[in-house]
């Protein structure tokens, strides 16, 4: 028959934040280790894709780590994607591009005064 498991935290129900698992200590009993939630790996504000070179953690461990772990070192770093980025720079260029066209065309349309 198997070894009865007592349980080493005082909330019983099988909720997220109360995961254990069964681990054999060296005297051969049988305990609960209770588990940590796992990190979620920060999402781009623009397309919702994962962020790469940002580590997955819980919200307080950031708090913990150095700048350079929680960022990424280029504009946006660490809050929108490369991608995303790369569309923002694109789209600025182009709505100033338009704006100069816009004035070249106004300027030449201008009927000469006399």
């Amino acid at each position: 028959m198997a070894q009865r498991v007592t349980l080493r935290k005082r909330t019983p129900y099988n909720t997220t934040s109360n995961r254990r698992r069964i681990v054999k200590t060296p005297g051969g009993k049988l305990v609960y280790h209770h588990l940590k939630k796992p990190g979620t790996v920060p999402k781009c504000g623009d397309c919702g894709n994962s962020l790469s070179g940002v580590v997955a953690l819980r919200p307080r461990k950031y708090a913990t780590i150095s700048k350079r772990q929680k960022t990424v070192t280029r504009a946006y770093g660490g809050s929108r994607c490369g991608d995303c980025v790369k569309s923002r720079i694109v789209r600025a260029f182009l709505i100033e591009e338009a704006k100069i066209v816009k004035r070249v065309i106004k300027s030449q349309a201008k009927p000469a005064k006399k």
